[in-house]
């Protein structure tokens, strides 16, 4: 279910409070290669299906950048931020890979708003503590602390 914070007044609200998971979304080969072109990051463990077969991860996965990229559409699953006049990703605290995302594995965002602080010109700073986890498997494949800005 997605959280909808209405201005600052309703982000200011929201620290402790559990955002997700959200909803599945696969990562396909396609989406790697497209990641490879746009990163030119053409590793073969990522881009060349029969070599990775017989790699140590037994195919093709995903960058771990593109694993982190991806929490901008899946956060957008989590919370929508109505009435504000501007919102930005102000950095990351904390990034880990603790497993990788093989082609064609489906992936869910969990968050939860750890902190919100009062920022200079008219803004609150939102730090969330992510997990993206893999279908079927113990180990996640990203876990982070973002870091977003939004203005009146």
């Amino acid at each position: 279910m997605t959280t909808t914070a209405k201005g600052l007044p309703g982000l200011r609200g929201l620290t402790g409070v559990d955002l997700g998971p959200g909803a599945w979304m696969q990562v396909t080969q396609e989406r790697i290669d497209g990641f490879a072109d746009a990163a030119d990051d053409h590793q073969w463990i990522h881009t060349d299906p029969e070599r990775a077969a017989a790699g140590p991860f037994g195919g093709t996965i995903a960058h771990g950048y593109l694993t982190l990229s991806l929490l901008i559409p899946l956060f957008s699953d989590l919370l929508v931020v109505e009435d504000v006049r501007m919102s930005v990703n102000y950095g990351l605290d904390k990034v880990r890979f603790p497993a990788p995302v093989p082609s064609g594995a489906k992936i869910r965002l969990s968050g939860k708003v750890v902190e919100v602080l009062d920022v200079p010109g008219d803004g609150v700073q939102l730090s969330c503590d992510f997990t993206i986890e893999i279908a079927g498997s113990v180990k996640p494949a990203c876990v982070a602390r973002a870091v977003y800005r939004h203005y009146a």
